[in-house]
């Protein structure tokens, strides 16, 4: 299968703004002060454990669409001329 390269970019975009975003919500929920993600002894809890599950397989469905984003473009680039 061949992606075109307007598709190869748009993996490749959504894998980094995968990254960004989830990076941003895991640093915001590590230092949550509202007392969702910690408990008041400073245990983090099942709200914290579900939304970092949730942020690893983003990361991980991020790295594998971004990857496959970047294999179009560079494939791309070779066959442009």
């Amino acid at each position: 299968m061949k992606l075109s390269r307007r598709a190869s970019w748009f993996l490749l975009a959504f894998g980094v703004w995968s990254w960004f975003i989830w990076i941003t919500f895991v640093k915001n929920l590590w230092n949550d002060g509202s007392g969702l993600a910690f408990d008041d002894a400073g245990d983090p809890t099942p709200y914290f454990w579900v939304h970092l599950l949730l942020a690893i397989a983003s990361f991980v469905l991020g790295t594998v669409v971004g990857a496959i984003g970047l294999r179009g473009v560079r494939a791309s680039r070779g066959h442009s001329g």
